[in-house]
């Protein structure tokens, strides 16, 4: 066993083999992650002290971040003790992610690549999720996939994912070919820390590309049972595609909610945003000391994002991010 040590004096042991996210979560000191995979950046910190070793290619690292000592608590495990850079999330109380049963309530095509799939649970079991987190669908021969749910909570405890068809993927081709409802599956999750979180009083900006609206969608649904004061002053979605029919969704009337679809590849006759959300939201010049941004979608956006909106004045830890990263047989 490992002592592990974090910015601000959290302690925790890591076991021989054990990836450092993995052995924080086993003993409930929460630290920010989303893939899992050393693919995304979002678990990464900086070795103050100690040595740690790679169990995985740590691929959401820049040669420069790599140089400069930083690692992805995902892929990598404790050679003696460390000390890490990196801040967690202090008391948030993360549901417990459990393996379940479940079958395809519904199949509805949203657009020509998207498939909305909604799964419905036994009646003795019950999934606790944050909106925005994910959670891994486990089909045939126990292929695997993640998916961020679409929805919050409900009563008849449905969960509604947002799929899109990846070309000669092996989960895709179960999903657009073969499944029909009834399917028996299994689930592991809630998975993630995409969820909102110190956003009383701010502006909330909610950037998303493709079925990253999914999370999005989730978490709009979620602010209607938060407390008055625990509120967001302003909503702000900004919701990427290529082409019109890539926005398949349209957010319900909420107060104070702007929503601004934007195309990269747009006709002549569009006339709302044209380019990339995070040029589109750097353009409308937002009071950003004072705004909250969550962004969810490609990783190629969700980088280029952090570093405009960093150097434009947003603060480190008012950046949030889900990248979705496909599987090398999606």
């Amino acid at each position: 066993m490992h002592q592990i040590t974090t910015t601000n004096g959290r302690r925790y042991e890591a076991r021989e083999g054990e990836s450092l996210l993995d052995s924080a979560l086993r003993q409930g000191v929460v630290l920010d992650y989303s893939c899992r995979t050393g693919r995304c950046s979002t678990c990464k910190g900086r070795v103050q002290s100690g040595d740690t070793l790679a169990l995985h290619d740590e691929l959401g690292l820049s040669a420069v971040e790599r140089a400069e000592g930083f690692i992805l608590t995902c892929v990598r495990q404790a050679c003696g003790p460390v000390v890490l850079e990196i801040d967690d999330l202090g008391d948030v109380d993360l549901p417990e992610a459990k393996t379940l049963p479940c079958r395809i309530q519904s199949l509805e095509k949203l657009s020509h690549d998207v498939l909305r799939v909604v799964l419905r649970l036994p009646p003795t079991s019950a999934l606790q999720f944050l909106p925005g987190q994910y959670i891994d669908v486990i089909g045939a021969e126990g292929l695997r996939r993640s998916y961020s749910l679409a929805n919050a909570p409900t009563a008849d405890r449905q969960l509604e994912l947002h799929i899109r068809e990846v070309p000669d993927g092996a989960m895709s081709r179960y999903w657009f070919q073969q499944a029909k409802v009834n399917d028996l599956l299994r689930l592991r999750g809630p998975l993630g820390t995409f969820f909102l979180r110190d956003q009383a009083g701010k502006n909330l900006v909610l950037l998303a590309t493709g079925t990253g609206i999914a999370p999005v969608k989730a978490i709009l649904e979620g602010l209607s049972t938060l407390a008055e004061d625990t509120r967001p002053r302003s909503v702000t979605v900004y919701w990427g595609g290529r082409h019109r029919d890539d926005l398949y969704w349209q957010p319900p009337e909420m107060p104070h909610l702007r929503f601004v679809p934007v195309l990269s590849r747009a006709p002549g006759d569009w006339a709302g945003a044209r380019g990339h959300v995070q040029n589109v939201m750097l353009g409308d010049q937002p009071d950003l000391p004072n705004t909250l941004v969550y962004a969810c979608g490609s990783d190629a956006m969700i980088h280029d994002a952090q570093k405009r909106l960093r150097a434009a004045g947003l603060p480190d830890r008012q950046f949030h991010s889900d990248a979705f990263v496909c599987s090398a047989a999606a």
